[in-house]
């Protein structure tokens, strides 16, 4: 029962196959089997609630009025997983943090509200990396997930919790946040697919801010077709957020006044093919095939020598795939590619110091009632409360940003990323999409990068990119190595051409042969 996408079960409540109480009570047996190997979730809801709300959703769809509010909705009373970072309702939103422990949402995001207005049951709050600040979900200030392939190995982050729930049966769906790679690299490394859309694309009002220029809340589902169902219902402006779009008459104009994306944003629009994604559906025309379309692998991020023989060669297959289906495919280069990772990490460390400040325990923060007066003391308990990782990228992010280095760091930093948008346009007018692996290397074991931030950074490589230039990006499961480690292979497309990304994702995942998701 529980091996089925998104639609499919849509489908399959439709047509009487089983109810939403019945799927929603083997889901819960299943997360009471896998929790203890995996650890994908920080909390999971109270079980006779998430039995009821299915129960009101099957009440509704035997009333005949399955789409009035509070009704099935178009989920259908589906279970799905948010992101610890993400806020839920009075569900505990703890960034992974101790800092957060206790604190417990009193709202809704705008993209979990939405969901719920269509009828999905939020069952769990999925484990991450300390304030998303992590590649493994190893910096989880509750211990790490599990990759569901291999225990040995990690889950990719910081969305692993999210990704190696969806990919272990644990729920149907997730919501991740994505600020360089958070989505699809542990998408990647867990088989299963992670979406990260046009900067503006959906509301972050929620989103416990990491680095607010780049980040985006994003789905991971088992299909493409499941990311598009998932973008329908959770994209869209909200007065919430000032930087969602609110229209795209033309996307070759770039955003249009009311968007605050500016010149970035603007200069990664491509050259041609004007549609609005944001009113459109993103199921349609999503089989349409890739006759015709233009498609550049990036060289740098394909073949270069840091990329795993296996993963290289997964791609070469991803290549000859896409020319079988109709697309022109030809190599190309990217030469800002190589200072993307030293000017992302500059960027958001900045972004990020200035954000967790105000976890000071006198405006936010943890619980606990303070002894005495002395200052220093206040300050070193508080800290205390803060992981190694978020640590060193707080420290850094006030140094590249003080008055003394500035410009030697964070302006140069912020040049590359202007110089990185600008070859990104210039290579759209040439491209459609441009694909390479979503991680260089194979998933590898707890403990083997942990000790070398550098090396651990360096798996970003592939996946900056789309955030530092506002484009949309996805990966797409499609290989699994001789260890039987999974392979996902990246597609980009040019500002708001998601429709079209999501196009080309469903051609190359129609030919893709993978195994079942792991027992």
């Amino acid at each position: 029962m529980l091996r089925v996408s998104a639609l499919e079960y849509i489908r399959k409540v439709e047509d009487g196959e089983f109810t939403a109480e019945e799927f929603a009570a083997e889901i819960l047996r299943r997360i009471r089997d896998a929790e203890p190997r995996l650890h994908a979730y920080l909390h999971v809801e109270d079980e006779s609630r998430v039995l009821e709300q299915a129960r009101d959703v099957d009440r509704s769809l035997r009333s005949g009025r399955p789409l009035q509010p509070g009704g099935a909705g178009r989920c259908m009373g589906m279970p799905m997983s948010i992101k610890d970072n993400i806020c839920v309702r009075g569900a505990r939103t703890t960034c992974g943090s101790h800092m957060l422990e206790e604190y417990v949402s009193p709202y809704d995001s705008t993209a979990v509200s939405r969901l719920r207005s269509e009828g999905a049951l939020i069952i769990a709050k999925a484990n991450m990396d300390e304030f998303a600040m992590g590649l493994t979900t190893e910096f989880s200030a509750f211990g790490p997930s599990r990759n569901p392939w291999n225990e040995e190995y990690v889950p990719g982050g910081s969305s692993g919790g999210s990704a190696a729930a969806t990919a272990a049966l644990e729920c149907v769906a997730s919501l991740g946040s994505d600020t360089g790679g958070s989505v699809r690299n542990p998408a990647s490394f867990c088989s299963v697919v992670g979406y990260k859309p046009t900067y503006g694309l959906i509301s972050r009002y929620g989103l416990v801010s990491y680095a607010n220029s780049i980040e985006q809340i994003g789905p991971i589902a088992r299909t493409v077709s499941d990311v598009a169902f998932l973008l329908e219902i959770i994209a869209g402006y909200d007065p919430h957020d000032g930087t969602t779009i609110r229209a795209v008459p033309d996307a070759a104009d770039g955003p249009d006044g009311d968007s605050t994306h500016g010149d970035i944003a603007e200069s990664a629009a491509t050259g041609g093919c004007p549609e609005s994604d944001v009113a459109a559906g993103f199921l349609a025309g999503i089989d349409d095939g890739i006759e015709g379309m233009r498609i550049g692998v990036v060289g740098e991020m394909s073949y270069a020598d840091s990329v795993d023989a296996q993963v290289a060669r997964a791609t070469r297959g991803a290549v000859h795939d896409l020319e079988s289906a109709g697309a022109e495919c030809g190599e190309m280069s990217l030469d800002m590619i190589k200072y993307s990772v030293p000017a992302y990490y500059t960027i958001t460390a900045a972004e990020a110091q200035s954000n967790l400040a105000r976890y000071d325990n006198i405006r936010y923060g943890y619980e606990r009632p303070l002894e005495g007066y002395e200052f220093n003391s206040y300050v070193e308990e508080a800290r205390s409360m803060l992981g190694p990782e978020v640590a060193r990228r707080m420290i850094v992010g006030g140094y590249v940003a003080s008055a003394g280095h500035s410009g030697k760091y964070y302006l140069k930093a912020q040049q590359v990323q202007q110089a990185l948008s600008r070859e990104l346009r210039d290579a759209f007018c040439s491209y459609d999409i441009l694909i390479s692996p979503t991680v260089p290397v194979l998933p590898f074991k707890f403990g083997e990068k942990i000790d070398d931030p550098v090396a651990l950074f360096m798996v970003d490589m592939n996946t900056v990119t789309a955030n530092l230039t506002h484009v949309p990006a996805i990966s797409v499961p499609y290989a699994m190595s001789g260890e039987g480690l999974p392979i996902g292979i990246q597609m980009m497309a040019g500002y708001l051409q998601d429709k079209k990304l999501l196009r080309a994702a469903r051609a190359l995942e129609s030919r893709a042969l993978l195994p079942e998701v792991p027992d």
